[in-house]
């Protein structure tokens, strides 16, 4: 039998997840009240463990991406080399998002999850405002880049370090020493993501007891078949959608693609964060898939920082869900309406906190729903996000990989090759 510290990261990582969810149902049907296991296991040894982790992922986010970015743009040298991949990168972006809430969508309507359900839409529910669109521009360039840095605002930094790194890129000698500098900078942050992801089943496994200790099974019951919906379409989604438009747009073999994401799936799955899963995300795009770093390093904190797709379908199924239950008939015009307005806001609204929540409440707005129908949902959303941040950095990577082949910035030998990015242990259980 094989010991646990010669199992590959992902069969590691499954079995913390499995664990995790096993150990917390257990605490939840066998112990509902308990003070002991309350107190020093869900609020104590879980709640601590799983935090840290998290602390952990979120710490690398920052100099990982400013570092990544400003290498990846000073080896670009060129404006309008930077301006194509931006173009390439949100345009793609939002055909997702508009496939996945349009798929959320059809499905919502055909399945029907909202009719006949008896709920209370008593409930209340306080949206928070979404800025104005030139507020969100404004807010994109940093009064103070190390205030940005310190408060983690994605879109402040990677607008720092593009100019960082296009300034290095146009100043000669002294640019070309920074950038030695900054690469070896990097090499030692993506050392410190190997670090990490090793001790990420004991993560996975103390998120994952709290969540589903604290939650139970009866929260998914009450909302089953809106939670089956809104699942089933992220995962069709993640493996039918993004696989066919790799292909479509690469000529790749999605299969390798597929594959080699495994890995940071299970980390945004347990996260729920794609800003936390940035550094493995970057690693899984360049290390194994490929991509270089010129190309990675922009598309993918981009992607954490825009694209919706995840929320896009949960959009689109909630907002049927919601019509449903007040017994509210959505006319073609509304779901087009619904689809125009979920896509551009998530340009609209990104790095905003909170943002999945303000683009539901401004969709079921913009078509006359009542806002208090979100907290008909809340209650299974830390599940369902859980899903969506996976499906999120698929996308993101999928962008990244066909970015990057249309700019030539792609080694479809380490696409192909099984073994690229895993260590020699990994690959000699592969064998």
């Amino acid at each position: 039998m094989l010991q646990f510290k010669q199992l590959s990261l992902t069969q590691r990582i499954v079995l913390g997840m499995l664990a995790g969810i096993a150990t917390g149902v257990f605490l939840r049907q066998l112990f509902p009240d308990n003070a002991f296991v309350d107190t020093y296991l869900t609020q104590g040894l879980f709640l601590v463990v799983g935090k840290i982790f998290v602390a952990s992922l979120q710490m690398l986010v920052v100099p990982l991406v400013f570092v990544s970015l400003v290498v990846g743009t000073c080896q670009l040298k060129d404006a309008s080399t930077l301006g194509r991949l931006g173009g390439k990168s949100i345009l793609l972006y939002l055909l997702t998002t508009a496939i996945a809430i349009a798929l959320a969508m059809t499905a919502a309507t055909l399945i029907a999850p909202g009719h006949g359900l008896d709920m209370d839409t008593s409930a209340t529910f306080d949206a928070a405002q979404a800025p104005a669109l030139s507020q969100v521009f404004i807010d994109m360039f940093p009064r103070n880049p190390i205030e940005a840095m310190a408060k983690g605002n994605m879109l402040q930094i990677i607008v720092f370090a593009l100019l960082f790194g296009f300034a290095m890129a146009i100043s000669g000698k002294p640019g070309e020493r920074l950038a030695a500098v900054f690469e070896d900078l990097s090499s030692v942050i993506m050392s410190l993501v190997t670090i990490l992801m090793n001790l990420a089943p004991y993560g996975v496994f103390c998120l994952l007891a709290k969540l589903f200790t604290e939650m139970g099974l009866g929260t998914i019951a009450n909302l089953a078949e809106y939670f089956l919906v809104v699942f089933g379409v992220l995962v069709v989604h993640a493996i039918m959608v993004y696989p066919t438009l790799l292909s479509v747009f690469t000529r790749l073999n999605p299969k390798p693609f597929m594959k080699k994401m495994r890995d940071a799936v299970l980390f945004a799955f347990s996260t729920a964060s794609s800003n936390a899963t940035i550094p493995v995300t970057m690693e899984t795009a360049t290390r194994k898939l490929g991509v270089h770093n010129s190309v990675a390093s922009f598309t993918v904190p981009m992607g954490a920082t825009i694209n919706m797709d995840g929320t896009a379908i949960m959009q689109g199924v909630a907002t049927v869900f919601i019509a449903q239950v007040y017994g509210i008939d959505l006319s073609f015009g509304d779901f087009i309406s619904v689809i125009v307005t979920a896509t551009l806001a998530s340009i609209g609204t990104a790095g905003v906190p909170g943002v999945g929540l303000i683009m539901l409440a401004m969709v079921l707005q913009q078509v006359g729903l009542p806002v208090e129908g979100i907290a008909l949902i809340i209650g299974v959303d830390r599940l369902l996000d859980m899903t969506r941040t996976a499906v999120n950095i698929t996308g993101d990577t999928m962008v990244t990989c066909v970015v990057g082949k249309s700019e030539g910035k792609m080694n479809t030998d380490v696409y192909y090759d099984e073994n690229a990015g895993l260590k020699e242990e990994e690959v000699h259980l592969t064998r």
